[in-house]
């Protein structure tokens, strides 16, 4: 058994961990690339002309969706205002919460569903939302909402979201020069290019290609281990704030036990929320270890464990 603390601070290590992990990754991968560029396009090895447009097309993308996620994740799962009256439970978990957490009430939402599930978006706690399904209101108790709710701000406090948005430029900015780098391969390039090949340009021309082929699948697999470190962090954080792992542990064994799929849910938004929201994908169907590597979030069996573990 460990304490809440002892398990956050183990959660912050191994994110840590994987972010910096992550950001060298991407870093090296930006300069080969750029390297590379700059080579094909028979110049000098230094491509920071082409990185830097690459910055700006994935950051002009990623500021629209970070401003304005909220409106766009809302909109696109049919959310509606929640309702005090309707949803008193809610109100009154979330504002409970939120006043212990030190944080704003964020606004909240519900998407009519009867699938339980729950998520938070919002790009900091003074512009935050907290969704959940009417089926997440009507299926569990208080207990349970609570460790929901909890596990939502502290995505939240967290600044999860801003996170994951800074991630998604990096892992953006990898995708997009690997594309254009390959896509010139149909193109002739320079004709100085030859003038100036030699073993360190051949070199940069080789690892470009390799590069730009494994390089935006490697930054998305670690993106999505971050997300999955991310969710562990959370779980502790909700316990931290409830200081009762038994009403989330049961949420998430309700949740994830349901049978129903959330039909507001696609691919886009499917990471955001507490429990994938596409069944069948959980851990019994999962046979390969491999196969992890693609989920947004960690098994249900490790969350639950670790969550035992501070009982």
């Amino acid at each position: 058994m460990i304490n809440i603390y002892e398990a956050q601070s183990a959660n912050r290590r191994k994110s840590f961990l994987v972010i910096l992990f992550f950001v060298m990754f991407v870093a090296f991968a930006v300069w080969v690339l750029g390297n590379a560029f700059s080579v094909y396009m028979g110049y000098e090895a230094g491509g920071l002309s082409y990185v830097g447009i690459a910055l700006i097309v994935s950051g002009i993308m990623s500021f629209v969706s970070y401003y304005y996620s909220d409106k766009i994740v809302l909109s696109i799962s049919g959310a509606r205002p929640a309702d005090k009256r309707r949803d008193f439970e809610f109100y009154t978990v979330c504002e409970n919460l939120a006043i212990a957490s030190g944080i704003p009430t964020p606004r909240l939402y519900v998407i009519d569903d009867s699938a339980p599930n729950a998520f938070a978006t919002g790009r900091d706690p003074k512009h935050a939302v907290v969704c959940t399904t009417s089926g997440l209101l009507s299926k569990l108790n208080r207990t349970e909402l609570e460790g929901v709710v909890a596990h939502e701000l502290t995505h939240i406090i967290n600044y999860d979201i801003r996170l994951m948005s800074i991630v998604s430029v990096l892992v953006g900015t990898v995708a997009l020069l690997g594309d254009w780098f390959l896509r010139m391969q149909w193109y002739g390039g320079s004709r100085d290019r030859d003038k100036n090949s030699g073993g360190i340009a051949a070199l940069f021309l080789v690892l470009g290609i390799l590069f730009a082929i494994l390089s935006p699948l490697i930054a998305n697999f670690i993106k999505l281990a971050i997300s999955r470190r991310r969710e562990f962090m959370a779980d502790a954080g909700a316990v931290s704030i409830t200081r009762q792992p038994q009403g989330l542990i049961s949420a998430l064994k309700k949740i994830s036990g349901d049978t129903e799929a959330l039909e507001a849910a696609n691919k886009a938004t499917a990471h955001m929320y507490i429990i994938n929201p596409f069944k069948g994908k959980n851990d019994k169907r999962v046979v390969a270890r491999f196969a992890g590597l693609f989920n947004t979030h960690p098994p249900l069996s490790e969350r639950v464990a670790a969550l035992e573990k501070m009982a």
